[in-house]
């Protein structure tokens, strides 16, 4: 069985990318195609989310091993399947490619051709320019942190003491109230 899938991007409505895989291929085989498809640096961080219709994130799929306290298994893109998590037409998925500034692409299947494999992922249509990848090597880093200024307005109040935020602070709270 062949998925055809159709990416998106909400930064810039000229770009599209179609890309057909097999449904037994991993999420990990998607990603490459989407990293293909793109041009994009393989080794950032990514996560794919199965969403609900109205594009809420549901089940997360990361690129490596998460330890996270949520709802649902943590799965990784290497040993997940597509065609378990990925049903029918119509479904749709987020591409996180971006974690410090949550940029993503918009996934939705288009397509279920049965009765065929694919050995390898295609990108069948690449239209526009990919959104830049902002990569998180030592020169970004800096750059983003030369960038945000840290003074006392940073925080929303003039008389923020960063000193304040130790841990004696933090255990004069009482949180018992918020947590019900």
């Amino acid at each position: 069985m062949v998925y055809k899938f159709l990416i998106l991007s909400d930064e810039d409505e000229l770009f599209l990318r179609e890309i057909a895989i097999d449904a037994d291929s991993t999420f990990l085989d998607f990603h490459d195609a989407i990293i293909d498809a793109c041009d994009y640096d393989a080794h950032q961080m990514a996560s794919f989310f199965i969403c609900n219709e109205e594009w809420e994130k549901e089940q997360e799929i990361t690129l490596v091993e998460m330890d996270t306290s949520s709802e649902y298994d943590s799965l990784t893109m290497g040993e997940t399947v597509l065609s378990d998590y990925v049903i029918e037409e119509g479904q749709r998925l987020l591409y996180i490619f971006d974690y410090m500034m949550d940029r993503a692409f918009f996934i939705r299947l288009e397509g279920i051709t049965t009765g065929k494999n694919l050995d390898k992922p295609a990108c069948l249509k690449a239209e526009g320019n990919a959104p830049e990848q902002i990569s998180m090597d030592d020169d970004s880093l800096n750059n983003i942190t030369k960038s945000v200024d840290l003074d006392a307005d940073f925080y929303g109040d003039e008389d923020f003491e960063l000193d304040e935020l130790d841990e004696e602070g933090f255990s004069d709270m009482d949180f018992s109230e918020e947590m019900e």
